[in-house]
């Protein structure tokens, strides 16, 4: 069998190496489970006897099976791992995203069956952490939705009520230069929720940049805060929000070129992604480093077709 633990560095050597499902299993396996296979339900780590015709272990302990698919996003998927991994390997490499349509072509699975496995995929991107932001930050916030001139009349009659951002959803984001990026869906551009999004994820004392919105005025208190008028100037030295920018360009590009329409329920998600791949641009293996990122992120995740539509509530943690 091939060398399992070694990934192949390109999309034609992806689809080519996972082609073979016994060499998909062992990968998922080795990834998830480095210290050695460890029974999902009950965690024994004894030997387990491994059934070769249908890719499983079985526990010696609680004499259950299983698969690494187990407790993972992959979890109840009919659909075998040398596809999954593929859709993985396409959605974490390519900058501007994969659609539904072209996944579903590539795979030869129903474009439905194609649009719940980019959402599982994209929950498997979506990355926290309990660390601040710190040094030279960015904020400003951007409005996504259509445009007036590209809606039917009934279309722009019901959705666009008055001027500027009405009608669409509000996005809040921080960037720490020469680093990392966050994002947040709001309802709203007032004081109380900008600021404690600022407070949440900025070190105190940090140097703050935004626009010239009111709703930032108060932080000169907490942080080195510097305002940038973009009705007289975008850049003042260090003082802009350019880089924010950059990255809203970029998500915009993605939306407009590849999804075309995004339901606001569901543009969390698709921050989720092009946040991933932000701040997993200069991983130094490249497409295979953002590729193992994401199946190391599969476990203990699990997204359902009814929980994605909104069908039930998503059960208390």
């Amino acid at each position: 069998m091939e060398d399992a633990t070694k990934l192949p560095k390109t999309l034609l050597e992806a689809i080519k190496y996972y082609s073979n499902l016994d060499v998909a299993t062992m990968t998922l396996s080795a990834i998830r489970w480095p210290n050695g296979v460890e029974c999902p339900r009950c965690h024994s780590k004894e030997k387990h006897s491994y059934l070769t015709t249908r890719r499983i272990w079985k526990c010696r302990s609680c004499r259950k099976q299983f698969s690494p698919k187990v407790g993972t996003i992959f979890e109840d998927s009919p659909l075998g791992l040398d596809k999954w991994l593929t859709a993985a390997w396409m959605l974490s490499g390519d900058k501007n995203g994969i659609s539904s349509y072209e996944l579903h072509r590539g795979l030869g699975v129903t474009q439905t069956t194609a649009w719940f496995m980019l959402h599982r995929i994209r929950l498997a991107m979506q990355t926290g952490t309990f660390a601040k932001m710190k040094g030279h930050v960015e904020a400003d916030e951007t409005f996504i939705g259509g445009k007036a001139r590209n809606m039917h009349k009934h279309l722009r009659e019901e959705k666009i009520t008055g001027t500027g951002p009405v009608g669409k959803t509000i996005v809040l984001g921080l960037l720490e230069r020469k680093g990392h990026v966050r994002v947040k869906v709001t309802s709203t551009r007032k004081k109380k929720p900008i600021q404690e999004f600022v407070k949440e994820h900025v070190e105190l004392g940090s140097n703050l940049y935004s626009d010239a919105l009111k709703s930032y005025e108060g932080l000169d208190s907490e942080f080195a805060h510097q305002v940038i008028d973009h009705a007289e100037k975008y850049v003042e030295g260090q003082v802009h929000t350019n880089g924010l920018e950059n990255f809203w360009s970029l998500f915009k590009r993605c939306i407009n070129g590849t999804y075309i329409s995004v339901e606001p329920f569901h543009l969390f998600r698709y921050l989720d992604e092009e946040t991933f791949r932000y701040n997993e641009r200069k991983d130094e293996n490249g497409d295979a480093g953002r590729f193992e990122h994401v199946l190391r992120n599969t476990c203990g995740r699990r997204l359902t077709y009814k929980e994605l539509t909104g069908k039930t509530e998503k059960p208390e943690a």
